[in-house]
């Protein structure tokens, strides 16, 4: 059993944990979540004693062996496999006194020990572990300091899952990975023996690895069985439940409180009003449900659809040096609302297929077509870089808008999700989040055509992705994602495409399908069907083509919705400037007038969604949608 018992935390004089308890048994796999900010890392901190908590005490069984990610990634001459294999110190150093002991007993004692630690098959559990994440035979051979800083960064994770730990604490594990590694930790995860803690936003590792949640909110600990979905349930529940709770509370103390202040005065009724006063002290209050918001994500639709296809690639092949393909035979196109994801391990080409499509790089042979006047939106995490770090996100946004007034500036930061306060902090201070926000607004400034975003969640909070889910889905032109997040993935794209064996090809299926890909090593390949025998990306491919077909259609539809909504804003101007005092006691003739301009508009309004709801209905029975 670990204990957790009246925590109290501060950083920086900001106190982040209150006099919080919490408890979990030996062998949970426990889902630590809460906003970024709110303190989960330093929880961590306080449970490796790095950082003493300055109330309560944490209580965790002697001689358990502690195990969390290194800061710093390994960069040394070594081979992968020997720094993995050296994270187990105790099979080390036995090792290696097994070279030098001479006492016969002692030599047993070594060998015993070794048996008893399966310490012969250290190599390919470790092997193992380095393949999960993404190392073949031959890269495990290699040194670190020829793998960039995201792929050493396996490596130090591979390093802590190898030494099994008791306690093992993972702080975003992810966010180095690929969907190909992180669907490898999840099954490791939920099939380790002993007690495993996770930070993570990532919501389908928490459905499949955790049993129990953790909910750090208003700096307290709430613990929930089951995992993230469960949570969720849980939370919604309780929190409907303290709210009732408190609307009855604010009502027995408003009534009681209403007797005392009419019936104190009076000498027949004070000894009354004392006791209600006396009730209304141990009665108490119900705190209210604090809901934090989070802002949200705005992608402006394009100024103009182009036709489909807005990209057509035959027989292409891209790479960085002539005559060195990273990939080739690719005969691919892309529609005007196409949803797209790119899987495949990275290394396999994936960035450099989103880089050939942005315009970033050229094709090697081939032929590729762009419609006219396309404009492509491009954002990848290691362009947080290129912020300009002592400039605010006002002064970044200023630079694409010179001759626009201060409101406007700031106007187009807060669409970004940046709160007044952050708009003019420098790019340096703001969180990995914040920063995420910006570079996300910046890259789609122009209203493009087509957005690439290419592992945008690595920094953004669980209801953050849930908004960037929201902005995607009500976003009406073509998307490509990279992610490893599968709920995002599963939620926004309706197109599957592999990036493995030098090329880039469609994926007949779902993800559980690719899930199932991967465990087999890539070779169960065969094609997902539906009852009438075609396959799950023949029947999106399908869909595609008949919502291409009925691209004018559909153009009438967004006018319509376009129109609808400044109908709708008119109107409520007409009616705020009805309801003004000064016009009603002022101009009975401008009453008149601004009514007959309200009705008018209402009538208009009423004919505009009585056309939407037709060309709506005539557009999903042509392109057959539910």
């Amino acid at each position: 059993m670990i204990t957790l018992n009246d925590i109290s935390a501060r950083i920086a004089g900001r106190l982040l944990i209150e006099n919080a308890t919490v408890s979990f048994p030996d062998g949970a796999k426990v889902g630590f979540v809460g906003r970024n900010g709110a303190g989960k890392s330093t929880l961590f901190r306080v449970i490796t004693g790095e950082l003493a908590s300055e109330t309560g005490s944490v209580s965790i069984p002697k001689n358990t062996r502690i195990g969390q990610v290194a800061q710093e990634a390994p960069s040394e001459e070594t081979p992968l496999i020997d720094i993995v294999l050296r994270a187990d110190t105790e099979r080390a150093s036995l090792m290696e006194e097994a070279e030098t002991a001479t006492d016969p007993h002692r030599i047993a004692e070594i060998q015993t020990r070794l048996v008893d630690i399966d310490a012969h098959s250290a190599e390919a559990r470790a092997a193992s572990i380095l393949a999960g994440l993404g190392f073949d035979e031959a890269a495990q051979q290699r040194p670190a300091s020829s793998f960039s800083g995201g792929w050493r960064m396996r490596v130090a994770l591979a390093s802590v899952l190898f030494s099994a730990p008791d306690l093992l604490l993972l702080d975003e594990p992810t966010n180095y990975l690929d969907l190909e590694g992180t669907l490898w930790l999840e099954e490791y995860i939920r099939r380790y023996p002993y007690t495993v803690i996770i930070i993570s936003h990532d919501r389908d590792l928490l459905n499949t690895a955790a049993n129990m949640i953790v909910h750090l909110d208003q700096r307290k600990l709430t613990l929930y069985r089951g995992n993230f979905d469960q949570f969720e349930r849980q939370k919604a529940e309780r929190d409907m439940l303290q709210m009732k709770a408190r609307e009855k509370n604010l009502a027995k103390r408003k009534h009681m409180e209403s007797f005392v202040e009419r019936f104190r005065a009076k000498a027949s009724k004070a000894r009354q009003a004392q006791s209600r006063l006396k009730a209304l002290e141990r009665m108490g209050t119900v705190d209210a449900v604090i809901e934090d918001h989070v802002s949200g994500f705005t992608f402006a639709a394009p100024e103009k659809i182009p036709s489909s296809p807005i990209i057509a690639i035959r027989e292409g092949s891209v790479g960085y040096e002539p005559g060195k393909p990273v990939l080739n035979r690719l005969d691919l196109r892309i529609d005007a609302d196409d949803r797209i994801a790119l899987l495949g391990s990275n290394g396999n080409g994936k960035s450099t297929f989103a880089k050939l499509i942005a315009g970033r790089l050229e094709t090697g042979s081939g032929d590729i077509k762009l419609a006219p006047q396309l404009k492509v939106g491009f954002f990848a995490q290691h362009q947080l870089d290129d912020l300009r770090p002592g400039e605010s996100a006002v002064a970044h946004v200023r630079a694409l808008m010179p001759e626009a007034a201060e409101a406007k500036v700031r106007s187009r930061v807060a669409r970004m999700g940046l709160t007044t306060e952050k708009m003019n902090t420098p790019a340096k201070d703001l969180s990995g989040g914040e920063k995420a926000r910006l570079l996300m607004g910046l890259s789609t400034f122009d209203n493009p055509n087509l957005i690439i975003l290419d592992e945008p969640t690595n920094h953004l909070d669980i209801d953050s992705r849930a908004a960037l889910i929201t902005a995607l889905n009500e976003f009406p032109g073509a998307v490509i994602l990279i992610s490893h997040d599968r709920h995002l993935i599963e939620a926004t794209v309706d197109r599957l495409w592999v990036v493995r064996d030098g090329t880039v090809s469609n994926f007949d299926g779902d993800l559980e399908d690719y899930r199932q890909d991967i465990v087999s090593g890539g070779k169960s390949r065969s094609k997902q069907e539906n009852g009438d025998g075609s396959s799950k990306a023949e029947k999106r491919r399908e869909a595609a083509d008949k919502r291409s077909a009925n691209a004018t259609l559909k153009k009438k539809i967004n006018d319509l919705e376009s129109l609808t909504e400044k109908l709708g804003k008119q109107i409520q101007s007409l009616d705020e400037e009805l309801a003004d005092p000064e016009t009603i006691e002022n101009a009975s003739w401008k009453i008149a007038q601004l009514s007959k301009k309200r009705a008018d508009k209402a009538s208009e309004l009423e004919r505009t969604e009585e056309e939407w709801l037709a060309l709506q209905a005539e557009y999903e029975q042509a392109v057959g949608e539910d």
